[in-house]
């Protein structure tokens, strides 16, 4: 009786104690989405779940969980068990911008998030409407100086990327132009077509159509480098704000408390899903291009975006709608 007193404890445990010895991953692998599908973050995420599923030996399935601007879907991972079966493809807006615009945010990412490894950046593209006297950043910048206040950029909402990627222009250029919000990227468009407004920041793959078809002219693209979807655009460095760079970048996120050789793994498997070459096409499509960076790595450069964009919220007193 005595011996089965002690051997009770270690019965129980037994359990655990095998599934911790279990080789990770042994059962599917959730990826969040905190946003709806079709955007540009669910793109990406079912670029690359497929492939590291095979790296994985497990499916990589994807869940949407959109609202709050990307805020529940992120909340959902921090709750979730550090085990590494339930992942957030993070992205600039919930991981950098929104600690600094939205004040009741119910998580850190700094605290609450393990970065795993990033997987793409893809760069905006600022367009004008075809009749505005100037036909780069150049001319936009000499533009502005000579009308000060004259000179108004669309985005589809005020907080958003494509709004705090007008204020960085104006903030590194030292002009004074005027943001007009829209409610969505599609009106905000079609009054630059229009010529309500005079230029704006958006996504190559959307803008591109509106391009060909004679309706928008493309200014500069806002990565450090040219994107392969529209190679004859400048970046906005190259038109002279020196240092200029703005993305849309995402990675992989897990739950803080994540072990470290289960993140090791994950991002094992990401280095490797970015080396197939369908991961790459599609990933180009968007006009982006990888961004292979894992571990403290992709945490450093995650902090340095979240100081970035904290510095032009606090400077332009930005507040979300």
């Amino acid at each position: 009786m005595h011996r089965l007193r002690i051997l009770a404890p270690l019965l129980l445990a037994a359990p655990w104690s095998m599934a911790l010895a279990q080789p990770f991953p042994s059962a599917p692998v959730k990826l969040v989405v905190p946003f709806a599908p079709a955007g540009g973050t669910d793109a990406v995420a079912r670029a690359v779940a497929q492939s590291l599923g095979k790296q994985l030996g497990q499916p990589v399935i994807v869940e949407n969980r959109p609202g709050a601007a990307g805020a529940l879907g992120s909340l959902a991972v921090v709750r979730a068990p550090a085990d590494g079966y339930t992942l957030l493809l993070g992205s600039n807006g919930p991981i950098a911008i929104s600690p600094s615009l939205d004040p009741k945010l119910p998580y850190d990412p700094a605290r609450d998030l393990r970065p795993v490894a990033a997987v793409a950046a893809v760069p905006f593209m600022l367009v004008a409407n075809r009749n505005l006297p100037a036909n780069d950043v150049k001319g936009l910048v000499e533009l502005a100086r000579r009308k000060p206040g004259a000179i108004n950029f669309a985005s589809p909402g005020t907080g958003t990327t494509n709004h705090l990627v007008g204020e960085l222009l104006k903030t590194m250029a030292k002009v004074e132009m005027v943001h007009i919000p829209y409610k969505g990227a599609s009106p905000a468009m079609n009054d630059v077509a229009s010529g309500v407004v005079q230029f704006m920041s958006g996504d190559i793959n959307t803008l591109l159509p509106m391009i060909q078809g004679g309706r928008l002219k493309p200014l500069a693209v806002t990565g450090a480098a040219r994107s392969s979807l529209v190679p004859d655009v400048p970046t906005v460095a190259e038109s002279g704000i020196a240092g200029f760079e703005a993305t849309g970048w995402f990675g992989l996120f897990a739950p803080a408390a994540t072990p470290g050789p289960v993140v090791d793994r994950l991002a094992a498997a990401v280095a490797a899903a970015l080396k197939d070459p369908e991961v790459d096409e599609r990933i180009k499509a968007l006009g982006g291009a990888p961004l292979a960076l894992s571990g403290d790595a992709f945490g450093a450069y995650a902090a340095k975006e979240r100081a970035k964009w904290k510095q032009v919220i606090d400077a332009h007193q930005i507040k979300p709608d």
